[in-house]
């Protein structure tokens, strides 16, 4: 879904027969004596007066009639889907060509349609989300009406565990959207168990709020807490560049934060001890943390040793673990993503292949630059291998006979 999409579609005819056409949408299946009754107001309405400005030349008449069509929309209607849709659209297409979208009539018409529209059955949840999507297009990108309308939508999806048909993209609703938007949706990811999209959302709602802002050092201890809560999340490297983060630096969440990126067990058992509230206080477990900790460390160590090997009594000491648990831990970190590796028992070492780092500083691009250093070295040894084979040519294999050319 795109604020380009938003494009005003007229069906065919003048808007007399426009609305002669919504009208009897709205009273196709009542009785016809009640039909009669419906539609005469309108037929009076529509009448243009001699000496008059024609219809098409009147805004205020024309707003009149269409608000007298609007107050009697209270249901989808009978329809197929296909004519709800084009009944709803032509209504949106109006709407927004003949009001204003910041005048307090299209902010009352656009609740009343949504709450028409999210309040039908439930047997029409795939009309809705059209209905419901094709007016968040209609209203203009900068409307704040689009995040009412929005929010709906998104309480639609998440009340039925659809939040995948929206088909959201982070970038798109950073472009849509105010702040506060970025912060409802991450509510329903989170709300649907999709922690790992939740969490990308409220990044993105901390990284969009003002400097000073009585809800950005709120927001920012509440996705710190969020990184360190959830199992998956071991690169804590982004969170160090949101200016809203560095800006609570006096905070003991940022402390904490500070050494998950930095140092090891010790460092977190020192600051557990000191704060003894806190892990309660934001929804942490001593536990899960000692874990995150631990791998985050072989991670580190991994990453000074990529391509040697490790004995396991190194890693058991990193670790502060017993040597018969480091084949547990390597096996942890390894499906965790963080390094890759392998293991012997026959020489009680592991061998480093790959391996991530916690931050990328001076003194990683430092060891990056060894490594590339010596890659290279070994490159310039195969090289000149390879040249002195050539000079001493092929050698002639008895009994082969050379080919033509």
């Amino acid at each position: 879904m795109d604020a380009a999409d938003s494009v005003a579609i007229f069906a065919e005819g003048t808007f007399e027969e426009q609305i002669q056409e919504l009208v009897n949408y709205i009273v196709r299946n009542r009785a016809e004596e009640e039909r009669t009754a419906f539609i005469r107001p309108f037929q009076d309405v529509l009448k243009t007066e001699p000496g008059k400005k024609p219809l098409e030349e009147d805004d205020n008449r024309r707003r009149k009639i269409l608000s007298m069509v609007l107050v009697d929309v209270k249901s989808l209607g009978d329809g197929s889907e296909k004519e709800i849709e084009g009944f709803f659209n032509l209504i949106f297409a109006h709407l927004f060509s003949l009001y204003s979208p910041d005048s307090p009539e299209t902010k009352q018409f656009v609740a009343g349609l949504v709450h028409t529209i999210s309040a039908a059955s439930s047997e029409q949840t795939s009309i809705k989300y059209r209905l419901l999507s094709n007016l968040f297009n209609a209203i203009p990108r900068k409307s704040p009406l689009r995040f009412s309308v929005y929010t709906t939508l998104l309480d639609l999806a998440t009340a039925n565990g659809e939040l995948d048909a929206l088909q959201l993209a982070r970038v798109d609703v950073e472009k849509w959207l105010r702040d506060a938007f970025l912060k409802t949706i991450a509510d329903a990811y989170e709300k649907s168990g999709q922690l790992a999209t939740a969490y990308e959302y409220s990044m993105a709602y901390v990284r969009s709020l003002p400097a000073g802002a009585p809800a950005t050092e709120t927001a920012a201890v509440e996705t710190i807490a969020t990184a360190l809560r959830l199992p998956f999340v071991f690169d804590f490297d982004p969170l160090f560049k949101l200016d809203a983060v560095v800006a609570a630096k006096d905070h003991e969440l940022f402390t904490l934060l500070h050494i998950f990126l930095n140092d090891g067990l010790p460092q977190f058992k020192a600051w557990e001890a000191s704060h003894p509230a806190a892990l309660e206080k934001y929804q942490l477990e001593s536990a899960q943390l000692e874990r995150k900790i631990r791998l985050l460390t072989l991670a580190s160590l991994g990453f000074k040793n990529i391509g040697h090997d490790l004995p396991y009594s190194q890693v058991a000491e990193a670790l502060h673990v017993e040597p018969s648990e480091v084949e547990k831990w390597v096996i942890d970190v390894i499906r965790a993503g963080l390094l890759s590796g392998k293991l012997s028992q026959t020489s009680q070492s592991l061998h480093i292949t790959r391996s991530t780092a916690r931050t990328f500083e001076r003194e990683q691009w430092e060891a990056l630059e060894k490594r590339l250093v010596a890659w290279k070295a070994g490159l310039a040894g195969v090289l000149e291998v390879v040249a002195a084979a050539r000079k001493q040519g092929t050698p002639h294999v008895v009994g082969q006979t050379p080919v033509a050319t």
